[in-house]
């Protein structure tokens, strides 16, 4: 259990700087290339935004050994304590301080999206299911990923990206579900996960969901787009889990009310941060002499 909690504290760290690199690389980029692939092939260039790259495949090492010595209900809570190390970091970064309203924000997204996880606790469940509930999964996640673009597209600062960072967690919620399903067809063989499409539409949700993710941090500070990110991932991937796959979780009273406690906290936080003026600031000075000397194109 010790390791367990060393390698999701370690994994929680490497998560939260990747993110600040990958922010402050993505955040100079030029307006017009968010949601766009050229935003991706000049990333990939970029030295500071590979150096983040590295650091969350490190972090997946991290989680991966967490979870080989501990539940998942363990390991998942302590891993989005990164929110309390990127947002802080990033401010540092942009040379600002944080205040009570941006220090309430951070911690009510972490502890509640914690508190949710610990209390819902979801198990069991089966990752085969039929096409008419995969088209289901597909669909919702399509029409959640086209109202938050849209709604977008009005906003502006650290909303937008909110919105953007929405759309980024419900495709990489859903790309968890497929993953699940993916190494459930592994189990038959490398042949059965091959030719199932299931497979090919992982690769794809990955893509998008990384578009998307670097598109949030283009057009906001980390504090309006990872926070969103981490809140939106976990609630897509368990509904969908519940709905589809037959997975439980911890139910009535005062269970279900600690869950809903949690999801409020974390609404709460949100809000906080989006219309805290420090993190609007934090947008306003995305681009400094040290994303220049990172290796920019």
């Amino acid at each position: 259990m010790p390791v367990a909690v060393l390698a999701s504290l370690a994994a929680g760290i490497c998560f939260a700087v990747a993110g600040v690199l990958q922010q402050w690389a993505a955040g100079a980029r030029p307006d017009d290339e968010a949601l766009r692939p050229r935003l991706l092939r000049h990333l990939v260039r970029d030295r500071l935004w590979l150096s983040g790259i590295g650091l969350a495949v490190l972090a997946y090492g991290f989680q991966s050994l967490a979870l080989a010595f501990g539940p998942l209900s363990l390991v998942q809570p302590l891993i989005v304590t990164e929110l309390v190390f990127a947002v802080p970091l990033s401010a540092r970064l942009h040379r600002l301080r944080l205040g009570r309203r941006e220090w309430f924000g951070t911690f009510a997204v972490a502890a509640g999206l914690a508190l949710a996880l610990v209390s819902a606790r979801p198990h069991g469940g089966h990752p085969e299911t039929g096409v008419r509930s995969w088209l289901l999964i597909l669909g919702a996640t399509a029409a959640l990923v086209c109202v938050a673009l849209t709604a977008g597209r009005l906003l502006s600062g650290p909303w937008r990206a909110s919105a953007t960072a929405l759309a980024a967690g419900a495709v990489m919620g859903t790309q968890s579900v497929l993953l699940a399903a993916t190494v459930e067809r592994l189990r038959h063989g490398l042949g059965s996960a091959l030719s199932a499409w299931q497979t090919y539409a992982l690769v794809a949700a990955s893509l998008g969901g990384l578009l998307l993710i670097q598109s949030a941090f283009q057009q906001g500070p980390l504090a309006a787009s990872l926070t969103v990110i981490d809140a939106t991932e976990p609630v897509v991937a368990v509904t969908v889990g519940m709905t589809v796959f037959g997975e439980m979780i911890r139910t009535g009273w005062p269970v279900s009310a600690v869950t809903v406690t949690g999801l409020a906290l974390v609404a709460a936080g949100i809000v906080s941060l989006d219309s805290s003026p420090v993190v609007a600031a934090m947008h306003g000075r995305r681009g400094g002499a040290f994303v220049r000397g990172a290796g920019r194109p």
